[in-house]
């Protein structure tokens, strides 16, 4: 393989991130599982064709990232010491890995790969998989991309929490039955807070690099120390649909999602004392992804002791 093509398999894969891929495995695997124990269905082949197109997905709207936020001059502002595995985007254009062009021709390939999949499974298997779908392709487009620019008005968050929480779960779960129901959305609605958390406590660390892009996400609208109360108030609220499932399934199972509760303590109490100092706040950031990892685990336990309980 000679430079250049070693290059553009490089840029490919730092802008693709496959370990943050984990932000839709996760709600992709819960509503499979849900959809097993309350319908008894499972297709293997239907599961992959949708995890590679929302994985293609993500791929393009990383891309659009990418471009966006590198000619709005976001990634010109991260100082070094500011960037974290967690946040500053994927670096291919500001550390000279990638091109925009080619990022662009990424998004464009991926987001057309996914198309066709997409198109495929609602013609074939599932007629709402166009509408959700599209609503997908919408938000994923919408994000970074002008003149719209979702995160840069204060709406990325709602949109993140959106995709990744209700409107990934619907779609693999109507792909698999062909139907929809209550613990699916009260699921994908704690999913959806937690996954808006991980981006909440991300932004800390492009805090000042955002401000100066003009980047108005809220929590450069709240400022660092009254964004704290957002993050809080976003783990508390995740907790709620998962006592609501107890009496909707007249299970006590779900209690075990509850195990969360320490490391939310703790999470919490690195944010509040270092939520100014970016190398102290990186354990609230990595805890906050292990907080979402493990909730998605839980479920996935719990759906399952119903079976047995």
């Amino acid at each position: 393989m000679d430079k250049n093509a070693l290059r553009l398999w490089k840029g490919f894969w730092q802008t693709a991130d496959p370990k943050i891929w984990v932000a839709s495995t996760i709600p992709m695997v819960t509503a499979t599982v849900f959809a097993y124990v309350f319908e008894g269905a499972f297709n293997l082949y239907w599961f992959i064709l949708t995890l590679i197109g929302i994985y293609l997905i993500e791929i393009g709207k990383n891309a659009i990232g990418e471009f966006a936020d590198y000619e709005s001059g976001v990634d010109l502002y991260v100082a070094p010491d500011k960037r974290t595995p967690f946040s500053g985007g994927k670096k291919t254009i500001v550390d000279g890995i990638l091109t925009v062009k080619e990022n662009k021709v990424i998004a464009a390939i991926t987001f057309a790969a996914a198309a066709i999949i997409g198109l495929y499974i609602s013609f074939a298997r599932e007629p709402m998989i166009l509408w959700i779908g599209l609503a997908g392709f919408a938000l994923a487009i919408m994000y970074n991309m002008p003149p719209f620019k979702l995160c840069y008005r204060g709406l990325g968050e709602i949109t993140v929490g959106t995709a990744f929480g209700p409107l990934v779960m619907a779609g693999t779960y109507m792909v698999q039955t062909h139907s929809y129901r209550i613990e699916v959305l009260l699921a994908s609605i704690t999913l959806g807070l937690l996954i808006t958390n991980v981006l909440w406590i991300n932004q800390y660390p492009d805090y000042e690099a955002d401000a100066q892009g003009g980047k108005r996400n809220w929590l450069v609208r709240l400022g660092k120390q009254k964004g704290l109360v957002v993050y809080k108030a976003l783990f508390i609220t995740s907790y709620i649909p998962i006592i609501m499932l107890i009496f909707v399934t007249s299970s006590p199972v779900w209690l075990i999602c509850l195990i969360t509760l320490p490391i939310v303590h703790r999470a919490i109490k690195v944010a509040e004392q270092y939520y100014d100092d970016i190398p102290r706040l990186m354990e609230a950031n990595a805890k906050t992804v292990q907080i979402y990892q493990l909730t998605g685990l839980t479920l996935v336990v719990a759906a399952f002791m119903t079976l047995w309980l």
